[in-house]
């Protein structure tokens, strides 16, 4: 990663219109859904939860609770509107903060879906939510790969890195047990590297988005079985704590 990076915005202060823009990408999140579903379960904690996105996929009667932890006011705000015209399927709380204010309590599942990357002392952080993991339960983390891709957007954003699947592995406590660590997007990374050379778009567009979606996301969903998920924009992964 190149010394921009190091550059990036204060964690947790999120600029632009990120989440706005991938909250339509619906094949998208359909399609990691499908992968991280199997460890979500019983009570859920879901860090960094924004506008609420991913609690509307990955929330269903699998899950027995769903606690949504979000540390910037103005994102909890708008999920608290959301919510009350559209509520989880379960019971659910919304809170404003982070997991230093979580206390002693445990949970089945911690979510961090594109959440990792904004938190400079990663390591740190999971750690701590490690902590709050019941015997049995399980991390699901979500981040976006490889630091050759790193691009103003992802300083602009405030991601502090991007991550390879050997990256993840070190950044999570090792008293942990993996249970799935892999590549997702293997036409998303052709077309991220395509701009990187050639187009060299500072952020992406809403058409560009949902042509991603639409387009390049079914490829990868038919493509990355056939490269053994060795290859892809994105990486996700599943620990367990040990019963």
């Amino acid at each position: 990663m190149t010394s921009d990076a190091i550059d990036a915005p204060v964690v947790f202060e999120y600029l632009g219109n990120e989440l706005d823009l991938f909250q339509e990408a619906a094949c998208w999140k359909s399609y990691f859904a499908s992968h991280l579903r199997p460890y979500v379960s019983g009570n859920v904690l879901e860090v960094g939860a924004g506008i609420g996105a991913t609690s509307r996929v990955l929330c269903d009667d699998h899950s027995d609770s769903w606690t949504m932890l979000e540390p910037d006011a103005s994102l909890a705000s708008r999920l608290a509107v959301s919510l009350l015209q559209s509520p989880l399927p379960i019971p659910h709380e919304l809170r404003t903060g982070t997991t230093t204010d979580l206390g002693s309590q445990k949970f089945d599942c911690i979510l961090y879906i594109d959440v990792i990357e904004h938190i400079e002392l990663d390591a740190e952080e999971l750690e701590r939510a490690a902590k709050h993991l019941s015997p049995g339960g399980h991390l699901v983390i979500l981040v976006p790969a490889h630091n050759w891709l790193y691009t103003s957007f992802d300083r602009a954003i405030g991601h502090f890195r991007r991550y390879t699947r050997r990256s993840l592995r070190a950044a999570v406590p090792s008293s942990l047990r993996c249970r799935k660590l892999v590549y997702l997007d293997s036409v998303g990374l052709l077309a991220s590297l395509a701009n990187r050379l050639w187009l060299k778009a500072a952020a992406p567009s809403r058409g560009q988005i949902h042509f991603w979606d639409r387009v390049l996301v079914r490829g990868s969903r038919w493509l990355d079985p056939l490269l053994w998920n060795f290859v892809g924009k994105t990486v996700v992964g599943a620990w367990q704590r040990p019963e």
